[in-house]
């Protein structure tokens, strides 16, 4: 999917796959997933690639909540 990107004209792509495995459940911390909420929420990411939209959050609070604190 990376070269997708790439082929599709994104200079710049960041696979973040640190959460493989993990459950959307919200019983564990899933870093990537904040990571990627955060830079959507600050506009900083121009696409994002995935398989299964759905397998990134179990809920929409999880998609609509406040970014991460740091």
């Amino acid at each position: 999917m990376a070269e997708t990107a790439r082929d599709t004209g994104f200079a710049t792509v960041q696979v973040i796959d640190e959460d493989l495995g993990r459950s959307g459940s919200g019983q564990i911390a899933r870093p990537g997933f904040q990571r990627l909420v955060a830079e959507v929420c600050t506009g900083s990411v121009g696409a994002v690639y995935c398989i299964e939209a759905s397998r990134l959050a179990r809920n929409g609070r999880d998609w609509h909540g406040n970014p991460p604190r740091k």
